[in-house]
């Protein structure tokens, strides 16, 4: 099958998984398809949001849908690197036996991931950027599709332990979540409230989206998108070329070339889900936010005046 042919296979593939995800989780669009973009990309997602907003719920439809094996981890400040790693121990033979932990899953699910010590959050570095891990000297291969969906609840800061930048560089979308609609919380009540429980069919196997993970790798981008990008993610460094002036007055450092790099990833499969064969600058403007707002580092007078991310991406545009 050509790739213009699998792009076309996947627009169909990926309503369907739309429809599927939608008898679980009502409304959301938006989220999801941020989700599906990110793993369709082979990359990672911070969840951003309040509690009760179904994030654990969405994670696991998504992972059913995608046929893909799902672990969920919950982080606590007494988490040990060992508890998500795994451990060597000894069997009855006397020989030393590592022990997979729930990092060896296709969707892991790192939830509260900012209550747990940097040293335990650490732990996923690796197993984010290499897609393997290190215990006691051996080095484990992860299976492949690999996905990691963190969230936050943005509220409670007591008792947690900021994400280092170098981690929340790893993450390829930010993804706030915000409150469902007056309708839409009507729906939910109505279908959570009763004993009927959805059921959710498995729509792709695993070895399907390492294929689509490498039809768009496969895309082609004209010159003028990437310089593009590069351009916007440059923009965001107050002491780069060409600052805007809201750069230079509210923000303190700006984002790094994994920024530049993730935008065309992302562009390309927004592009490649709306059935384009290449993407333009408006698939790269509608991802930039999620892609760009973990990775810009606002100064004191932002927060003062109240001055968003989203402000300041806008402006790039």
């Amino acid at each position: 099958m050509s790739d213009v042919a699998k792009v076309e296979a996947l627009v169909k593939k990926y309503h369907a998984l739309k429809s599927e995800i939608a008898k679980v989780i009502v409304g959301q669009d938006q989220v999801v398809s941020q989700i599906l973009i990110s793993i369709f990309s082979g990359g990672h997602a911070l969840l951003i949001g309040v509690p009760g907003l179904a994030k654990t719920l969405m994670v696991n439809t998504i992972a059913q849908t995608l046929g893909l094996d799902f672990k969920r981890i919950q982080f606590t400040p007494d988490l040990m690197p060992s508890d998500i790693l795994g451990s060597e121990i000894l069997d009855e033979n006397r020989h030393f036996k590592f022990i997979k932990g729930p990092i060896f899953a296709n969707i892991i699910l790192a939830d509260e991931i900012n209550r747990t010590p940097p040293k335990t959050q650490a732990a996923l570095l690796e197993a984010m950027q290499e897609r393997s891990v290190t215990v006691a000297g051996h080095n484990y291969k992860l299976d492949l599709p690999y996905f990691v969906l963190a969230t936050q609840n943005p509220i409670e800061q007591e008792g947690t332990y900021p994400l280092p930048e170098a981690q929340l560089d790893r993450f390829m979308f930010a993804i706030n979540l915000d409150y469902p609609t007056f309708d839409e919380e009507v729906q939910v009540v109505k279908a959570t409230t009763t004993d009927v429980q959805a059921t959710v069919n498995s729509l792709f196997s695993a070895q399907e989206i390492i294929d689509i993970q490498h039809v768009i790798r496969r895309m082609p981008v004209a010159d003028n998108v990437i310089e593009y990008a590069v351009k916007m993610v440059a923009k965001t460094r107050p002491n780069g070329a060409s600052p805007s002036e809201l750069v230079k007055t509210y923000i303190d450092w700006g984002a790094g070339p994994r920024a530049s790099q993730n935008l065309i990833l992302a562009a390309k499969t927004h592009a490649a889900i709306h059935g384009k064969f290449s993407p333009d600058i408006e698939n790269v403007q509608a991802v930039a936010e999620s892609i760009l707002r973990h990775r810009i580092i606002k100064n004191y007078k932002a927060e003062a005046e109240g001055i968003s991310e989203e402000q300041i991406i806008k402006s790039l545009f």
